[in-house]
């Protein structure tokens, strides 16, 4: 283990709160284990390491990435994620492999949608070429969580968004049963409302003929799966 990995693990250990740990598991349907250290004290708590012991060598931000990662306390991914935000202007085209060993590596959407909207979105930005590479591969992925993160990459991209590619993307994944899939695509859409409210809404009012194609599923029990709320949300913009 890195001397930075190392310290940084003594270090937040020393602020184990075992009384908010139950509650934390719960949470995430007891999929993680935590120690118990809630979000803004964790925020604190990194920020005072790092006064003290600096940022990790950007040499070295994969590897400690892959060892935080790696601890059975979920706390450490959140740091991780963290501290590749922190480098998130400096990541060569390479990085992309830890992104995406991350991504699917206890997967879940507190980790995946944060990985998707930031380190993924900056560097397929970057990196048209990793961009082109990745997204033909994680289109046709069985791994629901890198389809996840094609739908969700853009989250941030604002008037930058390719809403071509993002239709695509969506249709690729009508009639899926994966909630998380499902509520991906309404995110998608709601997000990009915020840019463009009118195209948004076309897309909205014909749904019905670009799912017809892909799914034998009625549109209205599809919508349902996104979320009735988004959508009457989406379709009510002027």
């Amino acid at each position: 283990m890195h001397a930075y990995t190392k310290s940084l693990k003594t270090f937040f250990e020393k602020h184990t709160n075992p009384l908010n740990v139950a509650s934390m598991k719960k949470y995430m349907r007891g999929q993680f284990e935590y120690l118990g250290i809630k979000s803004p004290q964790a925020t604190t708590l990194l920020r005072d390491f790092i006064k003290t012991n600096g940022l990790p060598p950007f040499e070295k931000l994969d590897l400690i990435s892959r060892e935080l990662w790696s601890l059975p306390q979920r706390e450490f991914q959140y740091i991780a994620m963290n501290l590749i935000s922190r480098y998130e202007k400096k990541l060569e085209a390479e990085f992309i492999k830890t992104v995406e060993y991350l991504i699917i590596t206890k997967s879940w959407w507190d980790t995946v949608d944060l990985l998707a909207s930031h380190p993924v979105g900056a560097l397929f930005k970057k990196y048209p070429k990793v961009k082109g590479k990745y997204l033909k591969k994680w289109r046709k992925s069985e791994n629901m969580w890198l389809r996840r993160t094609t739908l969700l990459f853009q989250l941030g991209y604002k008037t930058e968004t390719d809403f071509d590619l993002l239709c695509e993307i969506i249709k690729e994944n009508l009639g899926s049963d994966e909630f998380f899939i499902n509520k991906a695509i309404g995110w998608s859409l709601r997000q990009y409302a915020h840019t463009n409210p009118a195209l948004v809404k076309k897309i909205c009012q014909s749904h019905k003929r670009i799912t017809s194609a892909k799914s034998a599923r009625s549109i209205e029990e599809y919508w349902q799966l996104i979320s009735k709320k988004q959508i009457a949300d989406l379709v009510s913009i002027e």
